[in-house]
């Protein structure tokens, strides 16, 4: 669950009249800080950008689908129901058990994907 404050900052963005990739980056920049802090880790700058931009659309934020072929079919569908949806949605709960799986497989990644070396790369892939 995103923080209260990260939510607080997206929606006056939004209000702002700015693009929902703005809106989105108040999240990514939310689980960067995740992973320095030691909370989790990543296995990459992408995986660490990714749980940030899927924490937004289910927060509300109208960020249109990743295009066919860069991400799984399975995550695309997820992100095109949420486009389509537009309006904040609660996604089902769920289990306590497979939370507490994905949480413990995050903590045993590494650091390393949220120094500001492998931002400046990762931004440098994407130009």
């Amino acid at each position: 669950m995103p923080e209260e404050a990260t939510v607080r900052r997206a929606r006056a963005k939004q209000r702002a009249g700015k693009a929902p990739s703005t809106q989105a980056g108040e999240f990514v920049r939310e689980e960067i800080r995740h992973v320095r802090e030691g909370k989790h880790g990543a296995r990459s700058t992408k995986q660490a950008i990714a749980i940030g931009l899927s924490k937004a659309r289910k927060a509300g934020v109208p960020l249109k689908p990743p295009p066919k072929g860069q991400t799984s079919e399975r995550t695309r569908k997820s992100a095109e129901r949420a486009y389509e949806r537009g309006q904040r949605h609660r996604p089902r709960k769920r289990s306590s058990r497979r939370s507490q799986a994905a949480l413990r497989a995050l903590k045993r990644e590494g650091r390393r994907a949220a120094s500001s070396t492998a931002l400046s790369r990762q931004a440098r892939r994407k130009k």
